[in-house]
This record gives structure tokens, sequence and C-alpha cells, in this order.
């Protein structure tokens, strides 16, 4: 609501502020009934789904937000033509639809699995990878699946990341002003450090060999990305942008 945070920098902190919510309030609320461990397979199943949805849209939210740093950066005569509001809802919108036919086409495949063997999930949610090794019939089906979007998905969100970002640092070193490059760093160091928080965690969830498995690991770790991560990232705009810590000192009627 506040007048100085209307532009595509703040519409999209908001949505990626939402979409941890989501997040995190589709694995947490139940993590937290320590007395009622059991979960349905058909509540296991949506958990799933909507894990992988609302991960792969903030991938995507995080990619909207790189080209918007590089928008304003390099082309800053033209970012309000470019980075307009209805381009940020198709933005917006299509991360949104994206998260979904990426949850949908990897979760039909484990409809087809059969669970017959052990019922005990190694994880804190119901998370593609702990299902799969649990089932008594072959998954190479829906593991291929997963790779193959996974890999499309994270490998096009980063590329685009690099191109902006590659851009916005070459642009920054032909400023002659030390305070200019500063200033203009600063701008992208929140985006930086959430995106590394994201995929830093979820690269370890995912990536480590199965012999680096273990109850810690698999058990305790996991907190960090669907509770940590989702909680931090808007304290991390929060305290690094001097427009989000001017609008709170003048909710909280702060006066100099």
């Amino acid at each position: 609501t506040e007048c100085s945070l209307q532009t595509p920098m703040f519409f999209f902190l908001s949505h990626l502020a939402f979409v941890d919510i989501c997040y995190s309030s589709v694995t947490v609320p139940k993590m937290l009934l320590v007395l009622n461990q059991r979960i349905s397979y058909s509540t296991c199943i949506m958990q799933m789904f909507f894990i992988i949805q609302t991960g792969c849209t903030e991938i995507f939210l995080l990619t909207a937000m790189a080209y918007d740093r590089y928008a304003a950066i390099c082309k800053p005569l033209h970012y309000v033509e470019t980075m307009n509001i209805p381009f940020c809802k198709l933005l917006v919108g299509g991360s949104w639809a994206i998260g979904f036919v990426h949850a949908l086409i990897n979760t039909f495949p484990v409809l087809k699995l059969v669970f017959c063997g052990p019922n005990t999930i190694r994880h804190f949610s119901c998370e593609l990878p702990s299902l799969l090794a649990l089932s008594c019939t072959e998954t190479f089906v829906n593991a291929i699946t997963f790779l193959i979007t996974s890999s499309a998905v994270v490998l096009s969100s980063i590329c685009v990341m690099l191109v902006s970002y590659t851009y916005i640092v070459s642009m920054v070193l032909k400023l002659n002003s030390a305070e200019a490059k500063r200033k203009t760093f600063s701008t992208c160091s929140s985006h930086l450090i959430v995106v590394i928080l994201f995929y830093g965690t979820a690269c370890f969830r995912y990536l480590r060999p199965n012999s680096a498995s273990s109850v810690l690991l698999d058990e305790l770790f996991p907190t960090q990305y669907s509770i940590s991560t989702p909680m931090l990232n808007p304290i991390i705009y929060s305290l690094k942008t001097k427009e989000v810590k001017e609008a709170i000192k003048k909710l909280m009627g702060y006066k100099k």
C-alpha cells in the first residue's frame, strides 16, 4: 500500500513473499503435529504436488527479478516502458503456470506406483525423491521425468540470470565513480543473497551422493529450505533495501 514501493521490483518481491508463505504452509503445519506423525496417501500426493509447484514458481520469480534488475541498470531510459504492469503480471502468471504444469507432469507418474513395503518417510514432508524410495515398483520413468523437467527449469533459469548479471557487471564496470558502482551493486545484492540461499540449499538436498545420506541430513537439514529460507527472504530485502526500511519507519510512526 506504500506509494513509494509501487515499482516492478517490489511487485515481484510481494509475490515472492506470497510464494514463500504458500511453500511453508504446505509442509510446516503438518510438520508441527509431533503427536500425529501420520499422513494419508492422498494428502501426501497433494503435498508433493504443491511442493513442486511452489518451488518451480519461486525459481521463475527469481528469474523475473533478475531480468528486472537488468532492465533497470542496463536500459534505464526504457525501464518504465519495458517493465510495465501488464508485462510484470504476465511474468508472474507465467511463473505460476509453469510451476503448475511442472507439478502435473511429475505427479501423474507417481499415481501409477505401488507402495507395499516400508511406509516410513525419512523426511519432514512428502518430497518426490523420498516417495520414490518407498515404491515397490520400478521408478526409472519417474526419476527420468523429474530429472529432465527439473533440469530444464533450473538450467533455463540459471541461463537467464547469468546473462542478466553478465550485462549488469559489464555495465557497472564502465561507471567511473566508485560510489555509483557501490549503489548499483547494492540494488542487486539482496536478490543475489536470496538466489544463493535458495539454490544452495536445494542443491545440497538433491545433488548430494547417496553415501552422504544420514538422519541429520535427511531429517534436520530440510528445515533450512522449508522454514528458514522462506522466512529469511523478505527479511533480507527489508534490511538491505532503503525504500523498505523507510516505509517501515513511516508505518511505525518513526520521526527523526
